[in-house]
């Protein structure tokens, strides 16, 4: 489950309209978004509640000390806005969670200087400074004619971080959130400038929130015998097969419940237990049995009669 926090010391620096339209570009994608409100203003929350239910629909989550690891069942995606003056555990945090830290600023000393120090502190965390919880800044409301999104760049280039692009100084976004909308929910024609301006980003957010699949992930055939084997591939469905026909005091103690998430992708969040990263209630993938450490190689196998298959040196005279 892909998750993008929205972060930024300083207050007033467009956090929630920031989270607001990444969550709502994810709900044109048809993905099940969730807009968490870590700050304790609840603005983003306040949005929701403006928004129009024939538009693509965000579901709302109200943070706080308790609940802050549960997400609701049928989300795919999350997107958090986080509260100004973040620092300390609860920054680290937000980080534990999160794929991807997006950083709004505006063009000013006192932004920059706060955005700097958060920087700092960000690099100080394992996820942040390894890579596995990418970082990148984007410029709010900036003036077309004024060279502040240059500035802005330069900032962050000696600062090592990448650079979105500037998001100009408009009343299309006032005008919108009131609404409940954003930009991304307008016609195209009449956001064409706004559009553009998201590209950089969106291009940015895409392999994050919708990484390639694996080669371990492809869809197994469909020949198989019924719905429930079709989710399993056919070797680690064979492996079962052969550890239930074991009697019972010699079956292997390793059998376990596992995600098919290639690990590559998001070794974060493989597992949905206790002390995971990010516990969920429900999941969007069927588990699948992992195959026993002490079992013989099954790259070999015959199809059965019933479509399944077993390993060749199960079947008489191999």
């Amino acid at each position: 489950m892909p998750v993008i926090a929205v972060v930024n010391r300083k207050g007033g620096s467009g956090k929630s309209t920031l989270a607001a339209h990444i969550a709502a570009w994810c709900a044109r994608q048809g993905s099940s978004v969730m807009l968490g409100d870590v700050d304790r203003q609840q603005s983003s929350r306040a949005w929701l509640k403006r928004r129009d239910p024939s538009l693509p629909q965000i579901a709302p989550w109200a943070l706080d000390q308790k609940n802050m690891l549960r997400v609701p069942s049928g989300i795919t995606h999350v997107v958090l806005d986080t509260p100004g003056g973040l620092h300390g555990f609860e920054l680290a945090r937000i980080v534990m969670f999160a794929d991807a830290i997006v950083m709004p600023l505006c063009n000013s000393v006192f932004d920059r200087e706060s955005a700097a120090a958060c920087h700092a502190e960000l690099m100080t965390l394992p996820r942040v400074s390894s890579g596995r919880c990418r970082l990148a800044t984007v410029g709010m409301r900036i003036d077309s004619r004024t060279h502040a999104g240059q500035t802005l760049r330069e900032w962050s280039d000696a600062l090592g971080v990448q650079y979105l692009g500037a998001l100009r100084e408009t009343q299309l976004y006032v005008r919108s959130l009131e609404r409940g909308m954003t930009v991304f929910d307008l016609p195209p024609a009449q956001a064409a400038t706004d559009l553009n301006q998201w590209a950089t980003l969106i291009d940015w957010l895409r392999p994050i929130l919708y990484p390639v699949q694996a080669a371990n992930d492809a869809a197994p055939a469909a020949a198989e015998a019924s719905p429930a084997s079709r989710a399993i591939p056919p070797a680690l469905l064979a492996a079962a097969r052969e550890q239930s026909a074991r009697p019972q005091g010699t079956r292997s103690p390793r059998a376990t419940v596992a995600s098919s998430l290639s690990g590559s992708l998001k070794p974060a969040q493989e597992s949905l237990i206790h002390g995971s990263r990010l516990s969920v209630i429900g999941t969007q993938r069927a588990p699948v049995l992992a195959k026993p450490a002490a079992q013989p190689a099954l790259a070999r196998s015959v199809p059965s009669g019933d479509g399944l298959q077993i390993p060749s040196f199960l079947k008489r005279g191999a």
